[in-house]
């Protein structure tokens, strides 16, 4: 037994009645109230007590009850000394009733003072208080040495067996209540993981469809400020409106698609690909087996083939693209990479809000995954690599 264990309380979930069922409580008060009922027969029916013998007996049978809710209290609060001195005033009950000649009742007393002391305070002060309560129980006790003994050692036996009851049923309360401040951890990290992809689907879906709009009604503004003659201009204004209604559509189109996504509604990633490289006039090329991935590694290919067409129409428009899907054993990987006659910088260039291949890497680290984009000796590309 280590050395901390005979200096240390029981729980406070073992001395309280923290998980204890209500047909086990009902159990305990009825007992409680039989042995209380039976010792007040047994002393008071025979008519030993008149007059002030009498009233001796009911204070010292009040004073006893009141005791021993105070030892309960004192206990669960874990305050030594008050229950070590309620736990006096139970021995001088017990004398008491002894000396008003309710030999039983002391006797009975003698016992709960004992197995109340094992139950409930440290092993350090429970055995020299349950020694002193079975010694009194062994000085008014009339029976043989032997059965004495006996009832003394099972005495002791019981009080430490409801001790270690009482330490189990508050182990399992604590545990219990560690498992529940666990999962509500972990319900508060998957909220905040869930916002956190909430969030990063706007960026992904709305940022290009947006700044890239910006740009177009900048433009607008400035040559209808700048034009004398808005008829001339005519063509171009109408442009501009229609390239911002293609991109408001296309922010539109792509709100839906990220919502469907959050939902787990999402088409297979080929169909979408296929669908990304028609409208950006790209070649997709897939290999391996095609399986239905998690949703999260989906959503990352789709995010991160999005960027990077965004990107080759920003940074280098009229350049041929091509991309390729690869399904492998444990993993999916994504190849997107322009090459040939490499375009001047159209004005998109300066749109968004430069950050995108570096949520593309996050939400890749985030799955276990890889991303690495750069030039290389055909133009510029960019590699995806999550499990799946």
């Amino acid at each position: 037994m280590p050395p901390n264990a005979w200096t240390r309380w029981p729980l406070r979930e073992s001395l309280s009645r923290a998980g204890v069922s209500e047909s086990r409580l009902w159990l305990g008060r009825g007992i409680r109230i039989a042995v209380v009922a039976g010792l007040l027969w047994s002393t008071f029916a025979g008519g030993s007590f008149s007059g002030w013998g009498l009233a001796a007996a009911g204070a010292v049978l009040l004073v006893t009850m009141l005791a021993f809710w105070g030892l309960f209290r004192m206990s669960l609060a874990r305050r030594l000394w008050p229950a070590l001195g309620l736990y006096a005033v139970l021995g001088a009950a017990a004398f008491g009733f002894l000396l008003v000649g309710a030999r039983l009742p002391a006797i009975v007393l003698c016992c709960a003072c004992a197995v109340t002391a094992m139950e409930r305070l440290p092993l350090s002060a429970a055995v020299p208080c349950c020694a002193a309560a079975l010694g009194a129980f062994a000085a008014v006790n009339n029976d043989s040495w032997l059965t004495t003994t006996v009832t003394a050692a099972g005495l002791v036996l019981a009080g430490y067996v409801v001790r270690l009851d009482a330490e189990a049923r508050g182990n399992a309360q604590r545990l219990l209540a560690q498992e529940r401040a666990a999962r509500k951890a972990e319900t508060e990290s998957a909220a905040l993981a869930e916002r956190g992809r909430i969030a990063r689907e706007i960026h992904d879906v709305l940022a290009h469809s947006l700044s890239a709009q910006l740009v177009h009604l900048e433009a607008a503004r400035q040559l209808i400020q700048r034009s004398s003659d808005l008829e001339a201009d005519r063509e171009q204004l109408l442009e501009r409106v229609v390239a911002c209604r293609g991109m408001a559509r296309e922010g539109l189109d792509g709100t839906r698609e990220a919502l469907s996504a959050l939902r787990g509604e999402m088409v297979p990633v080929e169909d979408f690909l296929r669908r990304l490289t028609a409208a950006e006039g790209a070649r997709l090329d897939v290999a391996g087996v095609p399986r239905a991935l998690p949703a999260e590694a989906g959503l990352a290919v789709r995010r991160v083939a999005q960027e990077a067409l965004t990107n080759v129409r920003k940074h280098a428009p009229g350049a041929q693209v091509s991309v390729r899907l690869e399904y492998a054993e444990d993993e999916v990987r994504l190849v997107v990479r322009d090459f040939g006659r490499r375009g001047t910088p159209g004005e998109l260039a300066g749109s968004g809000s430069g950050y995108g291949l570096l949520g593309m890497r996050e939400r890749a680290e985030l799955l276990g995954g890889t991303l690495e984009s750069g030039p290389d000796e055909e133009g510029f590309v960019v590699r995806l690599r999550v499990p799946a």
